[in-house]
């Protein structure tokens, strides 16, 4: 297990013991201060040996020469330079980490030969190496290492740098994002047995000791306010549906809000139209979107983000008893309108459809963005890559994309239109919310855009991107925290100020 390090900034000094991890450019070109780490030239002597040319990412680790205070020296190649983004500069954060080990005192010399390396570069790298090494092990009784050795204690990373003052409060700014992730990656991975829609509401009414207004509608509540598409979702389960609101007011006052609106299905058994048994217990991971509302809405407070955010999340558990809606059911919405259910499993539209009128009625955002792990069927189509992104709004899906770009939680941008809508109409009611296997995702977003009325508006289908993805350089958890970077970046790129 890797615990989480703390992390402190130094001026440029020779480290005096541990681990050195020092980057370089490629041809395995080393700055003065990363040259200081190694008087006795043993890099040197390995690059060659190693044919290490400096290429991003890759890796010389040599045991320190006889003499020096230190144990270890690793080089990690930082590429071409000067032209490192962000997100670059997080993945070398996360090589760093990998590099860590076990050792308690590590030194990361943020020097490049030739390039000015910013407090905000080395407030990403600090980043990045939180993230690569966050593990929700909170359940396992053993926690041994790789080595069969109890866990040390936290290592202490010093990262030196020019300027330790300005990427101290740099790294604040960021680390409030990187604890967001966290947030939302420890609610994704809690099991359902502990982490109901009630509990899940009390996580986020938490916020509020950083200045977030939080609201938690019950069952009755959401009853008055006629949201049966919502509760026919909850009817099926012993444990009661809630909607939390919350609301950061960073910005201007009586300023419009933005809004983000999340999917917290807690557990999706499918209800009666029941899921395979295979995989079945991954849907506990299903409130993936409500996940990174939450922690989102941790990361504004925390870094006092100039908007004005409301965030709403519907939080219920899809299972299946006597009581439970019935294929064929017909519901109607807080809107007044009226669905049929064809197939229970297809239960998150049901509980956006409320999420997103009551939101649009009561607060009027400029915009309203919602995330869910939605449909199979973008998975089909993106793989685990790409979030599919659905709007009605070219500005809004143009600042998501470069969002999704400068965050790599990418987006590829799916149609609508009217000849998908119409596979939603049915004869029975107003609309139907499951139109068949074409179109899957489309439909479904088709199905959401009946309730948000004019107001510009995008929907994030992140079944792909929210759990199971793939591992890579800051995120080696099951859930990826998929959203909450991408959306804080959207704020403060266009909605702050």
């Amino acid at each position: 297990m890797t615990l989480r390090p703390t992390i402190a900034f130094a001026k440029h000094a020779p480290p005096k013991k541990g681990v050195a991890i020092v980057l370089s450019a490629e041809q395995g070109d080393l700055g003065d201060a990363a040259k200081a780490c190694d008087p006795g030239n043993a890099f040197g002597r390995a690059f060659p040996v190693a044919d290490y040319a400096g290429k991003f990412g890759v890796v010389v680790d040599v045991l320190a020469p006889q003499g020096s205070p230190l144990d270890r020296l690793v080089a990690i190649g930082a590429g071409k330079l000067p032209a490192l983004s962000d997100y670059a500069w997080m993945k070398l954060g996360g090589i760093a980490a990998a590099q860590m080990r076990n050792g308690l005192e590590i030194a990361i010399v943020a020097d490049l030969p030739d390039a000015t390396v910013s407090p905000a570069d080395v407030a990403a790298l600090a980043g990045g190496l939180l993230l690569r090494t966050y593990s929700f092990d909170k359940y396992k009784t053993k926690k041994d290492d790789a080595n069969g050795k109890p866990p040390a204690k936290p290592a202490r990373v010093t990262i030196h740098c020019a300027n330790p003052a300005a990427a101290r409060k740099a790294f604040a700014d960021q680390e409030a994002v990187v604890d967001g992730v966290i947030i939302a990656r420890d609610l994704v991975n809690e099991p359902a047995n502990t982490l109901g829609p009630v509990e899940f509401a009390a996580k986020a009414k938490e916020l509020e000791a950083l200045g977030v207004k939080v609201e938690i509608l019950t069952e009755k509540e959401m009853g008055k306010l006629g949201m049966g598409a919502l509760l026919g979702v909850a009817q099926g389960s012993s444990r009661p549906p809630r909607m939390v609101v919350m609301q950061w007011m960073g910005g201007k006052p009586k300023a419009t809000p933005i809004a983000f609106v999340g999917k917290g299905v807690v557990f999706d058994s499918g209800g009666v139209s029941i899921k395979p048994a295979g995989g079945m217990e991954d849907m506990k991971g299903d409130m993936g979107g409500a996940a990174a509302v939450t922690g989102l809405m941790h990361a504004l407070a925390t870094r006092k983000a100039k908007a004005n955010v409301v965030g709403i999340i519907g939080c219920v558990e899809n299972m299946l008893d006597g009581n439970a809606q019935r294929p064929g059911d017909i519901v109607t919405s807080m809107s007044g309108q009226t669905i049929e259910v064809i197939n229970t499993d297809a239960e998150g539209r049901l509980v956006l459809a409320d999420a997103l009128w009551y939101c649009n009625e009561r607060f009027h955002p400029s915009f309203m963005v919602n995330l869910a792990t939605l449909t199979g069927a973008v998975m089909v189509a993106l793989g685990s890559h790409h979030a599919g992104l659905f709007s009605n709004d070219d500005e809004l899906a143009d600042r998501l994309l470069a969002a999704g770009t400068s965050t790599q939680e990418k987006l590829w941008r799916l149609p609508l239109g009217s000849e998908y809508d119409k596979m939603i109409d049915t004869k029975n009611a107003d609309m139907k919310n499951a139109a068949g296997r074409y179109a899957g995702s489309i439909t479904a977003a088709q199905f959401l855009k009946r309730f948000v009325k004019e107001t510009p508006w995008a929907h994030l289908d992140i079944a792909g991107t929210a759990m199971g993805s793939p591992a890579n350089e800051i995120n080696q958890s099951w859930a990826s925290g998929y959203g909450v970077r991408l959306l804080d970046r959207l704020v403060r790129d266009h909605y702050e100020g």
